[in-house]
Parts: structure tokens; sequence; C-alpha cells
């Protein structure tokens, strides 16, 4: 045997020793505690949407991907198989995974990448969560065709703070790319310019009959006249936020990112990426078919189609030829969003408290904006702005990826990987709004791996600050992992930190994990950093991401093991 064969065969014969000694241990816990273990596999599929075939990544052949269905308070595995061709992680958003940022799954922030061939085994933890989540994958652009639903009942013996719906029914909002979305994201970081659109939307993997050869698959939902049901509605879009309704039907939204709210009665909704929304609906209208849809708010270059479902009442009647459609705002209604979004507060119930700082130990205001960075391609010229490399920052520092992740650095003290000093407010101040900002001294990013550590317990605010820069201003949703925060304040303009405050909701301001800081606008947020370990924070609109709209917040471990992280029982490779 020649030594390339045998060193090969050593490989594989030790990743299988550690994918055994993985796969007993989760055995072993589940046999022990009672905790449901479940396997996915991550394959290639082949799909056929608008008129053409291609395959895509999936967990199990489907997409959406399968639907996780737990109580409150549950522990579960999931053993995922990579028999794809890409290095891929899985990232439970909006879990918690208190002490365990081991399975929170975004690749080179709390692990390596699961490698094809390989496995991994998470476990996700359930604390407070109760309603919708979802999970996705974390690497690249796989999570265009690689998400799906988490759906988390009531403790048992419990209910619902409103009345048992007749029905569920989950309803995932996706993306849907003709070419191939992770060469269409190479490409595009290869020459620096901005990458293609999608080419729709889809409800629950369909496009709808707007869209060219997809009236014959288009999702329907079967109802009964003069029940309410309860939809799960999941952002899981790559770029655009959207708009969502259901002609003749008023919504009532009930809860956002599996924490309730007092019940808000809409004809739309406004939903971004990484959002999910609980939504009651009642079917009181005369027994026929009515358009379920949905297109996007957004500023720049987005994808303009507007998929379609239809809710199929039960009964005899002649469907019409043409179901009403929903009167939907137009794509850059701002005001629109900020109706909606503005009503927002926490339930706040006896059954359902909250606890909401009133001080804060620790203000960050962090400016959130379009940018570049130097061309680095021999010619000299990239596709981005002014021949430059299109970027994107927190307090002007564009992110980037570590080579081995940044928990297993912080765990073993490795040096070189990250460094502690991203800034707690811009380095200079300027107007942030002002229109437009094209090719001044704010516009260059720097590059940098730059962490902030928060000791456990303290009490922080974060003031997002949405810039002009470039004019790039967008209604950024911001999601924090390991944490739901409680978004006190917004408001357009630029943040004063001596008036503003005075104006926050600190009685019962919504409890959420992602938040859409408003176009030329800011956000506040609050919570108690009581969860330690490695958490990222980005921006949910996947381009902005790629291009370095992110960081990473560090909590330090509490005065015990029980408010310390977790020992790692295994860590993936890098």
């Amino acid at each position: 045997m020649k030594m390339k064969d045998m060193m090969s065969s050593r490989i594989e014969i030790g990743m299988i020793i550690r994918v055994l000694i993985l796969e007993m241990f989760a055995f072993c816990m589940a046999k022990g505690g009672n905790i449901t273990t479940i396997d996915w596999i991550l394959q290639e599929t082949s799909y056929t949407r608008l008129c053409s075939t291609k395959d895509i990544l999936t967990v199990n052949g489907e997409f959406p991907g399968p639907a996780l269905e737990l109580s409150k308070g549950e522990t579960i595995y999931v053993n995922v198989h990579n028999q794809g061709t890409y290095n891929v992680t899985i990232h439970w958003h909006g879990v918690k995974q208190p002490r365990n940022p081991w399975s929170d799954g975004p690749e080179y922030i709390t692990q390596c990448p699961i490698n094809p061939g390989a496995n991994f085994t998470y476990e996700i933890i359930l604390s407070e969560e109760e309603g919708t989540l979802w999970w996705h994958a974390h690497s690249d652009w796989t999570r265009a065709t690689v998400h799906g639903p988490i759906i988390i009942k009531p403790r048992n013996g419990t209910t619902y703070p409103f009345a048992n719906p007749a029905a569920e029914i989950s309803i995932v909002l996706s993306s849907w790319f003709k070419g191939d979305v992770m060469k269409i994201i190479t490409d595009a970081l290869a020459t620096g310019g901005p990458p293609s659109i999608a080419d729709a939307f889809t409800i629950n993997g369909q496009p709808g009959d707007t869209q060219s050869c997809s009236s014959q698959s288009m999702t329907k939902f079967e109802v009964d006249q003069g029940k309410t049901y309860l939809l799960r509605v999941i952002n899981a879009v790559l770029e655009e936020e959207l708009f969502f309704a259901i002609a003749n039907h008023t919504l009532t939204v009930v809860g956002i990112d599996a924490s309730y709210i007092k019940p808000i009665k809409t004809s739309y909704i406004m939903i971004t990426p990484g959002q999910t929304m609980d939504i009651l609906l009642t079917t009181n209208q005369s027994p026929s078919h009515y358009y379920m849809a949905a297109r996007a708010y957004a500023q720049f270059a987005f994808c303009n189609a507007t998929t379609t479902a239809i809710i199929s009442y039960s009964g005899n009647y002649t469907a019409p030829s043409s179901p009403p459609l929903p009167d939907l705002p137009s794509y850059t209604d701002t005001d629109a969003v900020t109706a909606f979004t503005n009503q927002f507060r926490a339930l706040a119930s006896k059954n359902y408290s909250i606890d909401v700082p009133q001080s804060v130990d620790k203000r960050i205001v962090m400016t959130i904006s379009i940018n570049t960075l130097p061309c680095d391609l021999k010619n000299g010229t990239c596709a981005g702005f002014y021949g430059d490399r299109d970027a994107a920052s927190m307090n002007n520092i564009s992110f980037v990826n570590p080579s081995i992740d940044i928990l297993q650095a912080y765990y073993k003290s490795i040096k070189g990987v990250f460094t502690t000093d991203f800034p707690v407010k811009p380095e200079e101040v300027f107007n942030y709004t002002m229109d437009p900002m094209l090719g001044n001294r704010y516009t260059m990013a720097s590059n940098g791996t730059k962490v902030t550590v928060l000791d456990y317990n303290t009490t922080v605010e974060i003031v997002f600050q949405g810039t002009n820069v470039l004019n790039g201003s967008d209604n950024h949703p911001i999601h924090l992992h390991g944490y739901s925060f409680y978004n006190v304040g917004s408001g357009f303009g630029n943040f004063d930190e001596s008036s503003d405050p005075s104006g926050y909701n600190l009685v019962d301001p919504p409890l959420i994990n992602t938040v859409g800081v408003p176009k030329n606008g800011w956000s506040a947020i609050r919570f108690k950093a009581s969860n330690p370990g490695v958490w990222f924070m980005h921006c949910h609109l996947e381009v902005h991401v790629s291009w370095g709209m992110a960081t990473v917040l560090i909590v330090k471990n509490g005065p015990t093991t029980a408010t310390s992280l977790r020992k790692p029982t295994y860590i993936n490779p890098c």
C-alpha cells in the first residue's frame, strides 16, 4: 500500500472512531435521560421550479426541510450526516442554548463546519422559548435551501394564552434561484461585486401561479369556514424582507420569535429574514378560494416577484378562476412597516412575565453600514463601488471569519484567532443618515476579527445606528445568537444619547431575537448577559453578513458551575 493510501486509511479510520464515540455518547444520553435522537441526511436532491431543474442541498430530500416539533423546555439530539458536496453547519435560530454554544452552529464562530462524508450531533436545549422558531444552515449561502420550522408547544398541562386553534399551519417563505446559490456568492466574493438576486420567492417550496411553470404545483391550504387557525410564519428568504397578507382576511399576530405579544389585528405583516410570527386566522368569509401572497419590502436591487398560495375553504362551490389578491403595501412603503412594527408589545401577563432591565451597566452604540475595502485583485479593479470591493461593517469593522472557531480558541486560550478590541462606539461621530454619503472618508472599512467581552450578568444596551454610507441605508434585521432581547426603542435619524432614552418602552417591550433597524434610523435593545459563551451577532440579509456586517459577543463565566460554560463532549475538527 502506498504511503498516501495508508495515511488516507488512517484518517478515515480515525474519523469513523470519532463518529462512533460521539454516536454512542448521544445514544447513552438519550436512553438514560429519555431524550430523543433523530438523524438528518444532508444531500443533493433534484428539484424543478420555474421551468428548469437543478440539484439543491436538502435535509432528507425536503425543501423546506423537516419540522422539529417539541415542547417547551425539551432537549433533543439531531445527528447531521453530511452527504452533500459543501461544508455545512446547522443553527437553531432563536434557541438560547443555555451554557451550550457548542451546538449553536455558525461556522468558525462556535464550530468548524461538518465536512462532506462526516457527521456531527447537535444537542438542542430549549428553555423559555414557546411558539415558532426555525433552523437553518449557517455556512455561506447553504441556508437558501437548508432550513425548516421549529414548533415549540406549551409544556404539558399548560395551554396557549389564547383559545386552542382548530389546526396549526406552518408557512415557510423562501428564496429560489435558478442558478447555483453557492456559485453565485463565490463568484461575487471573487470579483468584489454584488451577487445576483433571487428569481422568485416560495411559500412552502412553491412559487405560486404568478410565476412560470408554477400553476399546477401551487401550495394550497384547506380550511373550514368559521374556525380559527394558528399560522406559524417564517421568513427564510436570503435577502428580502416581506410583506405578507391573505385576501379579505384579518390577521391577528400573537407571537414573535417564540415570545407572545399583545394581539395585533392587521391586514398585513412585514416580516424580516430571521423573524418568525404566530398569527391567528379566523376563516369568516364565504366559502371560496383566497390568495395568500408575499412580496418584498426593499430599497435597492431585489427580487420583485410575488409568491402566492391558496386558502381553500371546504364545501360545495365553484372556485373562482381568479381568486381575490390581498392588497399588499408597495415595495418601498416604510410608513406601512413603521405602522405595523410600532404596535409590538410583550404580552407581559402573569404566566408570561418579562424582566426588562431598567438601567444598564454597559451601552454599545454600533453603526451598521455598507462600505468598501481596497481591491486586492491583480488587475487592481474590483466589481464593487469605485472599483473597490463591496463590504459591510459594524462600527466600521468588517468581520472576517478566522481559520478555527472562536469558541474553541476562547475555551482553549489559543492566541491569534481574535482580538477583544471591538469599539463600543463609532470611532468618529458624524451625521450618519445624511443624504447620501458617496465617496467620502466614511466609505472605507477595516477588516478584523474583533469581539466584545462581557462580564457575567452585565446588563447591556446596544443601539444599532443605521447609516447612509454609499446610499446603503436599509432596514437591517440584526440577529443575536444565544439570547432574546427587549427592543426598548427605535426611531429615525441619528440616535441622541441625551434625549432618545427618555422615550424607551421599559414596561412591555417585545422580547425578540431579530430586530429590524429602520432605514435611516436606529433601534435600541437591552438584555442581561446571563448566558456564558461565544455568541454571533449579525445582519440577517445574507449578502451583508457575507460582506462582514457581523461581530461576536463573549460572555464570561459566572461564579458557579451552573453559571459557567459547559465542557464540550466533542469539538468538530477544523
